[in-house]
C-alpha cells in the first residue's frame, strides 16, 4: 500500500512541475492567441540558468537564489522575444507566430549547445530538502513534498492575481475579447509584453524547480513543450483551473501508466487526451472559442485561376526541372527527389489547412502509413513498386478518413491537437510493433523496381507522380468541392443554412489531404531505401506545417516553394556548419519579419497588384 501511495505522491509533484508550465502557456495563448512553440525552450534555459547559478554561487543562496533568478531572466528574455519578434506579426495571420516561434526554437537549442554544451548536467539537491519522509514505510523525497505543496499555492496566487487586480481584469477582458478589449483604449502592447513576461517566466520556474529531479539536457524542451499543450488542451484553453486538473490527470497517468499499462505508457496521455476531447470537444473546463461561435475562418480574397502569365513561369519551371538531371550529379539528384516529394506532403496539408481551414500538428502519421505501406508490401509480400505506390495513398487515406472522422467535430487548436494525438498513436504502433514494424530498427531494403533503379528514372517518375498529384489538388481547389470547401472555410453558419454538409466537405478534404500524404510518403520510402517511425514523428508534422507557412497558407504556390526553400536551407546549411540550427532558425525568423504573408504571398503582393496570390500560383 505504502509503494502506491508514493506513487501517487510522485504523480502530484511531476503535475506540480506540469501545471507551472502549462499556466504560463495557458494565459500567453489566452490573451495573446500565440501558439507559443518556443514555451519549451524557456523551460530548458531555466533548468539551465538556475544549474548555473547553483554551481556558480553554490549553497542554500546559489540554489534557491537561482530558481528566482531563472524565472525572472526567463521572463525578462520572453518580453525580448515579443518586443523584437513577435509584436511585428500581430497583424500576421496567427499560425506565422507559431513558425516564428519554431525559429526561436531553433536558435535557442543551438545557443545552449554552444554554452553548456551537449552533455547531461546533474543538478545538486535542494539546500534544506535534501531528506526523505516516510509514507507508510516507503521513503519518500522531502522536495517532491514541497512541488507538491507549491503547485497549489501558484494556483490560489495565479487566481488571486486574475480576480482582484487590475492587470488580472484586463487579462481576462483580453482573453475573452481582445478587439473589444482594445477598443475600449486598453494598451494592448504593454498587456501583450506583461502577459509574455508572467508565461515564460513561469515556463523558467517550472525549469529550474526541475534541476535536483532530472539531468539538465537539449531535449527537454520538445518533450516538455508538447507536455504542456496536452495539458492546455486537455483542461481547456484559457482555463487555469482546467489546467491544473489536467496536470493533475497527466501526473497520475504517467506515474501508474508504467504498471498497469506498460505497452502503451509512450502514447497513453495522448490517447487520454483523444478520448477527452472526443467526449468534451473544448476540454475538461473549457469554453467554445469565439471561432466556434460565428465564422470559423477570416474570409480571404476569392481565388481565380491562374492568368497567362503565370501558367508560362510553371511551364518554365516544370521545363528547368527536366532538364536538370542533364546536368545534376547524382548527390543533386537525391535532394531533388527528396524536394519534390516534400512539395507533395506539404501541398497536402495546405489542402486542408488553407483552404480547408483545418490546421494539422500531426500531418506525418499519413505520410508515415504510406511508407510504412511501401515498406511492409517489400517486406511481408514481396510486392513490386507501382503496387507499393498504389497502397500508400490508400493506406493513408483509410487512416485520414478515420481519423478525420473525429477531428472536423473540433477547430482551432483542439482540433490540431487531436491529430497530434492520432499521429502518436500511430508511432507508437510503429514504434513498438517490433515483429511487423521492426520498431526502431524500421524496414530496410524498400529499393525503387530494376527499371527505377537509377537515379535520374527515379528522379522523373517522381517528377511525374509530383506533378499530376500537385495539379489534381489544384484542380480540386477550383472544382465546386473547392469552392463549397471554402465557402465551409469561412462562414460555416451561412454554409450550413443554405443546405451544404460542412463536416461532410472537411471529411472529405481531410482524407485527400492523407492520400496525397501517404502517397508522398511511398515515394520517400523508395527514394531512402528504407521505413522508420520517425517518419511518423511530431518534427516531421512540423517540418511540413514549417514549409506551408513559410511560402505562404493563403496562396496555392505557397507550400511548394516552402518546401523548396526550407529543405534546400536545411541540406545545405546542414553540410556547412554545426550550428545549422542557429542559421536556420535565424533565416526562418528573417523570412517571417520580411514575408508576414509567407514568401509567395509576398511575391504576389510585389507582382500582382494586389490581386490574390492564390489566383495566380
Amino acid at each position: 500500500m505504502g509503494f502506491y501511495v508514493t506513487q501517487f505522491m510522485s504523480g502530484l509533484a511531476q503535475a506540480a512541475t506540469l501545471f507551472l508550465v502549462a499556466s504560463g502557456l495557458s494565459i500567453i495563448f489566452g490573451v495573446t492567441r500565440i501558439v507559443n512553440f518556443a514555451h519549451g525552450s524557456f523551460y530548458m534555459l531555466g533548468a539551465y540558468m538556475a544549474y548555473t547559478v547553483s554551481d556558480v554561487v553554490g549553497g542554500f543562496a546559489g540554489f534557491w537564489g537561482g530558481i528566482v533568478a531563472a524565472a525572472l531572466a526567463a521572463g525578462v528574455i520572453g518580453v525580448v522575444m515579443e518586443m523584437v519578434l513577435l509584436r511585428r506579426l500581430y497583424r500576421s495571420p496567427e499560425l506565422f507566430q507559431l513558425l516564428a516561434t519554431f525559429g526561436v526554437v531553433l536558435v535557442i537549442q543551438d545557443l545552449a549547445l554552444t554554452i553548456w554544451g551537449p552533455e547531461d548536467l546533474l543538478g545538486p539537491r535542494a539546500p534544506g530538502l535534501e531528506g526523505r519522509v516516510r509514507i507508510l514505510g516507503q521513503a519518500f523525497p522531502q522536495y517532491d513534498v514541497f512541488l507538491i505543496v507549491l503547485g497549489p499555492v501558484v494556483l490560489a496566487l495565479l487566481l488571486l492575481l486574475f480576480k482582484w487586480t487590475r492587470w488580472g481584469t484586463l487579462v481576462r477582458a483580453a482573453t475573452q475579447d481582445r478587439e473589444m478589449t482594445g477598443a475600449l483604449g486598453v494598451n494592448e502592447r504593454r498587456l501583450f509584453t506583461s502577459v509574455l513576461f508572467v508565461g515564460c517566466a513561469l515556463a523558467g520556474l517550472g525549469g529550474a524547480l526541475q534541476v535536483p529531479r532530472e539531468a539538465v539536457n537539449l531535449q527537454m524542451d520538445v518533450s516538455m513543450v508538447v507536455e504542456a499543450f496536452v495539458v492546455v488542451v486537455v483542461g481547456g484553453m484559457g482555463s487555469l483551473m482546467g489546467a491544473f486538473l489536467a496536470a493533475l490527470l497527466i501526473g497520475q497517468l504517467q506515474a501508474f501508466g508504467i504498471l498497469i499499462f506498460p505497452q502503451i505508457t509512450l502514447v497513453l496521455v495522448f490517447l487520454v487526451m483523444a478520448v477527452v476531447l472526443v467526449v468534451r470537444p473544448y476540454g475538461l473546463l473549457g469554453k467554445p472559442p469565439a471561432a466556434a461561435r460565428g465564422a470559423a475562418h477570416a474570409p480571404e480574397a476569392p481565388l481565380r485561376p491562374a492568368g497567362l502569365p503565370a501558367k508560362l513561369f510553371g511551364v518554365a519551371v516544370l521545363a528547368v526541372l527536366l532538364l536538370l538531371p542533364v546536368v545534376a550529379g547524382q548527390y543533386a539528384l537525391v535532394v531533388l527527389t527528396e524536394t519534390l516529394v516534400l512539395v507533395l506532403f506539404a501541398a497536402s496539408l495546405h489542402f486542408m489547412m488553407g483552404p480547408g481551414g483545418m490546421v494539422s500538428f500531426g500531418h506525418a502519421a499519413y505520410f508515415g502509413l504510406g511508407a510504412y505501406a511501401a515498406g511492409l508490401l517489400t517486406k511481408h509480400m514481396d510486392g513490386g513498386m507501382l503496387a507499393g505506390l498504389v497502397t500508400a495513398p490508400v493506406l493513408g487515406g483509410l487512416g485520414a478518413l478515420l481519423f478525420g472522422w473525429f477531428c472536423v467535430r473540433l477547430s482551432g487548436v483542439y482540433l490540431a491537437m487531436l491529430t497530434l494525438a492520432f499521429a502518436q498513436i500511430v508511432w507508437s504502433v510503429a514504434f513498438q510493433w517490433t515483429a511487423v514494424t521492426g520498431g526502431d530498427n524500421g524496414i530496410l531494403g524498400v529499393w525503387p523496381a530494376p527499371w527505377a533503379s537509377a537515379k535520374w528514372v527515379y528522379y522523373y517518375l517522381t517528377l511525374a507522380v509530383v506533378t499530376g498529384a500537385v495539379l489534381m489538388l489544384r484542380r480540386a481547389i477550383f472544382a465546386p468541392f473547392g469552392y463549397a470547401m471554402r465557402a465551409g472555410r469561412d462562414s460555416p453558419l451561412r454554409s450550413e443554412a443554405i443546405g451544404m454538409d460542412v463536416r461532410r466537405l472537411q471529411w472529405l478534404a481531410f482524407t485527400a489531404a492523407g492520400a496525397m500524404a501517404g502517397l508522398a510518403g511511398g515515394l520517400y520510402a523508395y527514394a531512402k531505401g528504407s521505413v522508420f517511425p520517425t517518419f511518423l514523428s511530431v518534427p516531421a508534422s512540423v517540418d511540413a506545417l514549417v514549409m506551408v507557412l513559410m511560402g505562404g497558407v493563403q496562396t496555392i504556390a505557397g507550400p511548394l516553394v516552402g518546401a523548396a526553400v526550407f529543405h534546400g536551407l536545411e541540406t545545405e546549411v546542414v553540410r556547412y556548419t554545426d550550428f545549422w540550427r542557429l542559421i536556420l532558425g535565424g533565416i526562418i525568423i528573417l523570412l517571417v519579419l520580411a514575408f508576414p504573408k509567407g514568401i509567395a504571398g509576398a511575391a504576389d503582393a510585389w507582382f500582382g497588384s494586389g490581386r490574390s496570390a492564390e489566383g495566380r500560383a
